[in-house]
């Protein structure tokens, strides 16, 4: 046992890496370690990583250089997908220990156990070729939401991604071992549970369980008040999934989070993606017939390759045109080992920062647009625990953030309410009914 011991994390990335972060916090505290915040002065620092962009990684180097700072005594440990696709570039930090690749992350505590802080940090990295387990993985901490990891892996292998060189194939477990794990959920305070991984659509990959059985069968779990999809592809979000989560589900909300990635059908295939731009605009049409309240956020990556100013012209009046709710907007960044980089005639920084401001300005227009039409509607809002500044947050079934006066007795509770205004920092106003 190490109760003497405290281990500190830090997760950059997507909702996928603070589940498995979480996962691996409790073994830790199964076998003693005490958890701590990262400035707490720890023993061990565990680094998830991400690898989407090159920001991600120079974040990591950031990171290991501050926990030195705290204790320069302390054991860092770095995982996650940089670790997999760079080990030997990681492993170089001063101050690095052990670099775990996809497939021994999980094994974590007993590396750590087993190793003194050296001078050359040692690498734990198999091919990703040979990462073929599922291992389930979801977050506590928050009692409001959970992230539940129900997918991992790709095998789409678009253009400008490294995940699936990070990750490995698709896979995932069995329905039934995954409703286990909703199951564990189930008995914590957790009301809403959000679905995610690298591209859950793909769960069963075309089998017989596949993503809409497996919703099907988690809207049965009681113990959870709701689920949410994360994100997923406009190729697999079919007509059943939309039907069923939207007019006969009794736990799936009204929001859906969509790549679109491009509104330039020439730009999706040079991208490699399985779908063009009218399949995205049939999904948006086709939630919107049976849900017009509903949510939809989009995906959008600017200055890819080739990308003319035309071309982005195009995205923007395709997106302009589309009734979504708001947009996650990421700019090009070149990745070793992709298929993008080879494709030549860069766009320029200057020009990729021009586009990436307008979408943000397009995003933030759509999303006032999308909550001037809930003015004066009535929805359930789960509030959040923070105190911020006096004023509690929350969001609706469709995803509307609204705002409250702080009352610790609505923190983790569901509350009708009426939606009043749009304060200037984008929130909704709101006046909680009686109950």
């Amino acid at each position: 046992m190490n109760q003497y011991k405290k281990v500190a994390f830090y997760t950059l990335g997507c909702k996928l890496n603070f589940s498995e972060t979480s996962t691996i916090g409790r073994a830790f505290e199964d076998a003693g370690y005490g958890k701590v915040k990262f400035d707490d002065t720890p023993d061990i620092f565990v680094i998830n990583t991400c690898s989407v962009t090159e920001n991600a990684d120079k974040k990591c180097r950031q990171l290991v250089k501050k926990a030195m700072k705290i204790n320069p005594n302390a054991f860092v440990a770095v995982i996650g997908c940089f670790a997999q696709l760079k080990p030997t570039v990681i492993s170089e930090i001063p101050g690095v220990d052990i670099v775990l690749g996809a497939n021994e992350k999980f094994n974590i505590v007993e590396h750590v156990e087993s190793l003194d802080k050296n001078e050359e940090a040692l690498i734990s990295n198999e091919s990703i070729k040979n990462t073929k387990e599922f291992i389930p993985a979801f977050s506590l901490g928050d009692r409001t939401r959970s992230f539940l990891k129900i997918q991992d892996g790709c095998d789409y292998f678009c253009t400008f991604c490294t995940i699936p060189l990070a990750r490995g194939k698709s896979r995932n477990a069995s329905i039934d071992k995954t409703l286990l794990e909703a199951k564990k959920i189930a008995l914590t305070e957790v009301k809403e549970v959000v679905l995610t991984g690298v591209n859950i659509g793909d769960f069963g990959q075309g089998g017989e369980e596949n993503f809409f059985e497996l919703t099907k069968r988690l809207d049965k779990i009681s113990g959870i008040d709701r689920f949410r999809i994360s994100s997923i592809e406009p190729n697999l979000l079919s007509d059943e999934i939309i039907e069923f989560c939207l007019t006969k589900s009794e736990r799936f909300v009204p929001h859906f989070h969509i790549p679109l990635q491009s509104g330039s059908d020439k730009l999706l295939k040079a991208m490699r993606r399985k779908y063009e731009r009218s399949v995205f605009a049939d999904r948006v049409k086709a939630i919107k017939n049976f849900s017009p309240d509903a949510c939809i956020g989009v995906d959008v990556i600017i200055g890819f390759p080739g990308e003319t100013d035309e071309d982005f012209m195009e995205t923007v009046d395709f997106i302009k045109d589309l009734d979504v709710s708001y947009l996650h907007v990421f700019t090009y960044s070149e990745r070793a080992n992709t298929g993008a980089i080879k494709l030549g005639d860069p766009v320029p920084m200057n020009i990729r920062k021009q586009r990436s401001k307008q979408l943000h300005v397009l995003s933030d227009k759509k999303k006032r647009a999308f909550y001037e039409t809930n003015i004066g509607k009535s929805g359930i809002v789960l509030f959040e625990n923070e105190d911020n500044g006096g004023m509690m947050h929350g969001f609706t079934e469709n995803y509307v953030k609204v705002k409250v006066q702080f009352n610790p007795s609505l923190s983790n509770t569901f509350r009708k309410v009426t939606l009043d205004e749009i304060d200037r920092d984008g929130v909704m106003k709101c006046t909680i009914l009686e109950n």
